[in-house]
């Protein structure tokens, strides 16, 4: 089920007791984002013509100024549609404009791969990729997004981060970074053991909840990546339970980046209409500032039903979670944004006036 904050009749609960579960058998999308240079046209090549493990269909987008090995993707410009076949078994071709027809006709040859490997240079926002996948039958028939992979360059990604953009553009690494669930931090032989740890401090400050794999030229641990389902609404129930403790006890110093992590939890049961109201009044008001937003729930009336969700801008997925609250479970709700100009107190206050009160 995927919510709409602006259809007033939708009710979480009403509709996540109809929420359809994941289908089985679906091929995982991995979109990788990152800056010109990061190191993903090597990525790539690795990917393409040196692993043996992994069958990958390669989608390289065609705003992509570096094509993958200097035009081996250039043999298919009059039939975007025709895969290059590598001797690997994996295959790549060029999407010009159209990615659910390009994804579409994949769709028949799609049991051949392991995963397919969506490659977006430059591109700030992965939403729309994510909610053409999730909405468009033809695509959530075949295929899941599996996760948002990040691959940033170690030397360089500091002044990215720093760039200044003019009134109302977008500072696309700064949001490449909030929207992932794995970094790929390549090139970190070039940098020394002083400057890569306090890049990954300052990574942690924007988004707490990606995992950050090391690299160097471009030699990632597939395993690492692919085929893990990073972005399914159940992640939530793997982070760290210090995340939450250390933003509740002011532990962490002050966080001057523009975009952040910010961490609520607290025990009892929601309202689900306060909670309803709620989400829908912050996804109207704070849609566009809000690029990650993820949540465990317990609800009054529910019984033992543990709901979760996740959502990219104002499209959230919402729905029960695999395994019920057990009998001796404390019920704490946990709530995670990333976005801009976010106020923990304010947004606690808010969850928190949703929590159910017996009358007395």
């Amino acid at each position: 089920f995927v919510f709409f904050p602006h259809d007033n009749e939708k009710q979480f609960l009403t509709m996540a007791a109809t929420a359809p579960t994941e289908k089985e058998g679906l091929t995982p999308i991995t979109v990788v984002t990152g800056f010109l240079g990061a190191g993903k046209t090597t990525l790539l090549n690795y990917i393409l013509k040196e692993q043996k493990q992994w069958k990958i269909a390669v989608l390289e987008n065609e705003f992509g100024e570096v094509s993958i090995d200097d035009g081996l993707v250039a043999e298919s410009l009059d039939a975007p549609e025709d895969l290059i076949t590598m001797d690997n078994g994996c295959v790549c071709c060029s999407v010009r404009g159209d990615l659910i027809r390009t994804l579409g006709q994949l769709a028949k040859r799609r049991m051949e791969f392991d995963a397919v490997l969506l490659e977006t240079t430059g591109l700030a926002d992965p939403a729309p990729i994510v909610y053409t996948v999730q909405t468009n039958p033809k695509m959530s028939d075949n295929y899941r997004i599996d996760s948002i992979v990040c691959l940033a360059d170690c030397k360089h990604l500091n002044s990215h981060l720093d760039e200044v953009k003019p009134e109302g553009s977008v500072n696309e690494a700064l949001q490449q970074v909030a929207f992932a669930d794995k970094i790929l931090l390549n090139k970190v032989d070039l940098v020394t053991k002083d400057e890569k740890e306090k890049l990954k401090t300052r990574i942690g400050n924007i988004n707490k909840f990606a995992t950050v794999i090391e690299t160097e030229r471009s030699r990632a641990p597939l395993d690492q990546i692919l085929g893990l389902n990073s972005f399914n609404m159940e992640s939530i129930l793997t982070y760290d339970p210090d995340f939450f403790e250390d933003q509740a006890e002011e532990k962490q110093h002050h966080n001057l980046e523009l975009v952040q992590s910010v961490g609520v939890q607290f025990e009892g049961n929601l309202h689900a209409q306060w909670f309803n109201m709620f989400m829908m009044d912050l996804l109207r008001d704070r849609a566009a500032d809000l690029y990650r937003t993820k949540g465990l729930l317990s609800f009054h009336g529910q019984g033992d039903a543990k709901f979760v969700f996740q959502g990219v801008h104002e499209q959230i997925n919402f729905g029960p979670a695999k395994e019920a609250w057990k009998k001796d479970e404390t019920r704490i709700n946990k709530f995670v944004f990333i976005g801009k100009n976010l106020d923990r107190k304010e947004l606690t206050k808010s969850l928190m006036e949703c929590l159910y009160k017996e009358e007395s």
